[in-house]
């Protein structure tokens, strides 16, 4: 099969061995892959959670046909369309753990559409309200919402009851649209007075939950703008790995910081993320009303440059490439 190979001179399309199936895996013929940030590290050839280096398959994400299924499998089929987070997902074909599958719904979504829902479904459901702890007419606040995850997490917070949700880019541009999705306070961060805002918004309580792409430079204004009890998610750190942290902040005000990554949890814990995700937003995907725009499609033999116009940060919404 053709994918997306990691090598010496950069990510470059070649042959590789077609995967096979084992008995809880189900083999995917891959329509659509769409792109995330953990694959820029990746096609640089650092390590993410247990893949990467020389020789290793980018991707995190794909739909498609499934071909076969593994011996112990039982809720798929050959012939479903199904979308799933999978290892290796720019390739003509995937293999994954069956559990970490969904049924693409009978509701006229592309194939394209279906490659950029699984990481975001699964990772904001988890952060909001699994590891969030997202209760009815709570306060909700996404850092980086205009990635294609942080639309969707405001999108899901909305749909889960939150009573009101902002949102943070620091693009003018992407900042705008925000309301498109589920956003009912934008917010620049390069502003220092955005913290006073959400105060201002929640009257003067503050935010109750946090999910953070960011982190870095944004750690203490998160805090500031926090509520007594809050909980801040930490889900991504695109502002940095290290920052300036005030170790009084988060104890006066008994906030609940929270780490969160798929690299080291089981198989176990990622079906039951899958499973709760599935149990609490399939209707709302089902109906249409949790979506994201794709930016721009790319063939698979054109890998490389969708990993460029990802780089580039010029983007808004999902970076799909199409098999």
């Amino acid at each position: 099969m053709k994918a997306a190979v990691v090598t010496e001179n950069g990510v470059e399309v070649r042959e590789a061995p077609k995967p096979v199936p084992k008995p809880h895996e189900i083999l995917i013929k891959v329509r659509a892959a769409s792109l995330n940030r953990a694959d820029l590290a990746v096609a640089a050839g650092n390590r993410h959670g247990t893949v990467g280096g020389p020789g290793t398959i980018v991707g995190l994400e794909c739909a498609g046909e499934i071909e076969a299924v593994g011996a112990d499998v039982r809720d798929f089929k050959p012939g479903d369309r199904a979308m799933s987070s999978a290892a290796g997902g720019f390739a003509e074909y995937a293999v994954t753990d069956a559990g970490r599958a969904h049924k693409i719904p009978a509701n006229n979504m592309t194939w394209e559409q279906a490659a950029c829902m699984p990481v975001a479904v699964q990772t904001m459901h988890n952060a909001l309200v699994g590891a969030g702890r997202l209760k009815k007419g709570e306060s909700v606040l996404i850092q980086g919402a205009s990635s294609g995850v942080g639309l969707l997490g405001m999108q899901i917070a909305k749909h889960m009851g939150a009573s009101i949700v902002m949102g943070t880019s620091t693009n003018d541009g992407r900042r705008t649209r925000l309301g498109e999705f589920g956003c009912d306070l934008a917010l620049d961060t390069r502003d220092p007075k955005w913290p006073d805002k959400v105060k201002e918004a929640t009257g003067g309580k503050g935010v109750d939950l946090i999910v953070d792409q960011v982190s870095g430079g944004v750690a203490n204004q998160n805090m500031e703008a926090a509520a007594i009890l809050g909980r801040i998610v930490n889900v991504g750190r695109l502002g940095g790995m290290k920052g300036e942290f005030n170790f009084d902040l988060h104890a006066l005000k008994r906030i609940d910081y929270i780490g969160v990554t798929f690299r080291t949890r089981s198989p176990e814990e990622v079906r039951d993320i899958v499973k709760a995700a599935r149990a609490d937003l399939w209707p709302a995907i089902e109906a249409g009303k949790l979506a994201l725009p794709i930016d721009r499609t790319f063939p698979l033999a054109e890998a490389a440059a969708a990993l460029a116009h990802m780089k580039a940060n010029a983007h808004f919404g999902k970076i799909v490439l199409v098999v």
